[in-house]
């Protein structure tokens, strides 16, 4: 599988799909005709910071690390703003450092999870649960899902949408962290991956969306290899934040996924017809190439790693 570097876009556009990764100040309303489409808004890694603007849609998609240590304080700042958030659909799954959401890695690891100059305070499991699946989490619309699929409608009488959430990703190498899987395991945790419109993952595939600062492929090989059958309409993640981005493949092409390589020069990319999955690293927290624009120091949610917008057509 060919290495990818992916041009800098504003947007991306087929005949079934349109998305916009920059705007200001707020995105392109969707296309205006007699077809259905619905919009989907990313968000990813925001690690409980201060909140940013959000853009309306119809279906919010959160890819995991809400806090930043996993203390059940960073995660109400985060729910308390998500709770806020006008979206009828907003579906959520949790990241590496949401440390204490992974009870069986957090219950034997939990001394270690606060900074050096901080103590550990040991996190209980049903106020967590509470936040995410608790009366207030349900009526502000929030579906939290851990390994486990979920259909909904944006509205009435329109197309049934599929969604499957999980919160792993590999360790390969790095220190055995929450919600992570070794090399090893990496085919038995992805083949659990069903068929699905959406996925919803933590950490990216092989090559796609996974470079980082120095200048290695994070993303999962079993979960690139995987995707081959699923071929989701729509697959949602983060982890990597300086590979904040989004790509849209083909599948009649036979290159290989991450292979599809377009004009560099232009601001805006025009993709073809045919089945295809449209691939989305929706980090929000500035890294790497994405820390800096214009000159300027880019803050969370800013100008460059602002929410991921998506139409897909019905």
């Amino acid at each position: 599988m060919p290495t990818l570097i992916l041009p800098r876009r504003a947007n991306i556009v087929s005949p079934t799909s349109i998305v916009q990764l920059e705007y200001s100040p707020e995105p392109l309303p969707k296309p205006s005709s007699t077809q259905v489409w619905t919009r989907f808004v990313l968000l990813s890694d925001t690690h409980a910071a201060r909140t940013f603007p959000v853009p309306a849609g119809d279906v919010l998609l959160h890819s995991g690390d809400l806090t930043r240590r996993g203390t059940l304080r960073e995660l109400r700042h985060t729910m308390e703003w998500l709770y806020a958030l006008p979206h009828p659909v907003k579906i959520i799954i949790a990241g590496n450092r949401d440390f204490s959401l992974d009870r069986e890695w957090y219950d034997a690891n939990w001394a270690r999870t606060a900074r050096h100059d901080e103590v550990a305070i040991w996190e209980p499991p049903d106020t967590l649960a509470e936040l995410l699946t608790g009366p207030r989490a349900v009526a502000a619309n929030i579906v939290y899902l851990h390994d486990e699929q979920y259909k909904f409608r944006a509205r009435p009488g329109g197309r049934e949408w599929s969604v499957y959430g999980s919160p792993q990703s590999p360790n390969f190498g790095a220190r055995v962290r929450a919600f992570g899987y070794d090399a090893a395991d990496a085919e038995a945790v992805v083949s659990q991956f069903p068929s699905t419109d959406i996925l919803m993952t933590h950490g990216p595939p092989h090559e796609v969306l996974d470079l980082t600062t120095k200048a290695a492929h994070a993303g999962c090989p079993a979960l690139a290899a995987r995707l081959h059958a699923l071929r989701p309409r729509l697959h949602a993640f983060g982890h990597i934040h300086e590979a904040r981005g989004a790509y849209v493949h083909l599948w009649d092409r036979t290159d290989g996924l991450g292979a599809q390589v377009v004009d560099g020069a232009r601001e805006e990319a025009v993709v073809g017809a045919g089945p295809q999955t449209i691939f989305v690293n929706a980090a929000n927290w500035p890294s790497g190439p994405n820390a800096v624009k214009d000159g300027e120091k880019v803050g969370i949610g800013g100008l460059g790693v602002q929410p991921i917008v998506v139409d897909l057509l019905e």
